[in-house]
């Protein structure tokens, strides 16, 4: 394994087989934005979601997709051929694994594809880890999903970040505003059932809380808009968005989210507040707007 990977994953200082996985995961992901910034490709596009928020602004959570978003609506753009650039620079770094695209199956502006490999064959390889890795099953796959929006809702902010391992290298990313749209915006509309409720979601929005980041309003409504959720014709305010925060809060299943969130964060004991009377009250106080 290339000596750098092994300097990265020991700045993780991974003990349980969870924190090893999700910090190869992390290396993998990182290892794909380089090959995608080798390639050109943040001229076109720009990185957002989680996995933007945990890499270049700290979020104290693993986080297990690559989303990006195009500058413009392009409809003809094809994710393949970025998925052969990522698995060549994957292999450079000694990473056998497939990064293909996923076929559409329905009408949608999204491209997708996976970087998929064996978790245990990898961890064994970087010499970093000693002694190797016990409580990974043989056969436990490693499988990173890479999204692209084609047709980006307009309003969001970005800028130029900088990762310096393996190499230094850039990427465009949203800024923390148009980030905490973008994550309103699942908080709001993104259709919870059951215990596929979205505890990173919350997580997430305590994070943005408690950094004081204001929210990228006219990105918001321009996505709420672009799904339905929204009338064109009227501006949301920061009352009309307390509301309906506060309506969706009332509905949450809470214990369900802890569990979706709770295998990404070292501390389960920044879940036990959790409650719609909690996030009501933290939103009254703290949600502000640009």
């Amino acid at each position: 394994m290339h000596s750098a990977i092994e300097s990265m994953l020991k700045n993780y200082q991974a003990k349980t087989p969870d924190e090893h996985k999700n910090a190869l995961k992390e290396i993998i992901q990182q290892i794909a934005l380089l090959g995608l910034f080798r390639n050109r490709f943040f001229e076109k596009a720009a990185f957002y979601g989680g996995t933007a928020l945990r890499v270049f602004y700290g979020l104290p959570r693993f986080s297990e997709d690559l989303d990006f978003s195009l500058l413009k609506k392009d409809h003809q753009f094809d994710i393949s051929p970025y998925c052969a650039v990522i698995q060549e620079e994957m292999a450079a770094y000694g990473f056998d694994v497939e990064v293909k695209k996923k076929e559409k199956t329905a009408d949608t502006a999204i491209e997708s594809a996976f970087i998929k490999g064996n978790t245990k064959i990898h961890l064994l390889k970087i010499a970093a880890i000693r002694p190797p890795v016990a409580g990974i099953d043989e056969n436990e796959s490693l499988k990173i999903k890479l999204e692209v929006d084609t047709d980006p809702p307009p309003g969001a902010e970005y800028e130029m970040k900088y990762l310096l391992m393996p190499i230094p290298f850039s990427v465009r990313v949203f800024t923390q505003s148009s980030l905490f749209a973008g994550k309103l915006h699942a908080l709001l509309c993104r259709n919870w059932k059951g215990d596929r409720v979205k505890g990173r979601d919350l997580f997430d929005y305590i994070w943005y809380l408690s950094r004081d980041v204001s929210i990228n309003l006219e990105h918001l409504q321009q996505r709420m808009v672009q799904t339905g959720h929204w009338k064109s014709q009227d501006q949301i305010t920061q009352e009309d968005l307390t509301a309906l925060l506060e309506n969706k809060f009332q509905a949450l299943h809470y214990e369900q989210a802890k569990k979706d969130v709770l295998p990404f964060v070292g501390n389960p004991d920044e879940l036990q507040l959790w409650s719609a009377d909690f996030f009501n009250a933290i939103t009254r106080d703290k949600l502000r707007v640009q």
